[in-house]
């Protein structure tokens, strides 16, 4: 017989509360393909209707080198001075 320990402990979930919204969408949104197979599809489908809905929002598009290892450092730095938002696209 095999026994299999789970290390979480999920009987009391953490209380989480959700940030206050503001309603919509300004600044500056960051798409990251992490080179995931149709990842781009997923991408360019959200820069589409980004540009259709939030006129006022710049959209720019990054790519991590490889989807099995971490984003560099360089990158994500680089993000993260140039972006309010990110969203990262993972599509198989």
């Amino acid at each position: 017989m095999t026994i299999i320990l789970d290390p979480t402990d999920e009987r009391v979930p953490v209380a989480r509360q959700i940030s206050e919204r503001s309603g919509s969408v300004q600044g500056v949104v960051g798409l990251l393909n992490i080179s995931k197979p149709r990842g781009n599809i997923l991408l360019d489908e959200l820069d589409r209707l980004l540009t259709e809905n939030a006129p006022g929002v710049e959209i720019r598009h990054y790519t991590k080198p490889t989807f099995a290892k971490p984003c560099p450092d360089t990158l994500r730095h680089q993000i993260r001075d140039e972006c309010d938002f990110l969203v990262e696209g993972l599509a198989d």
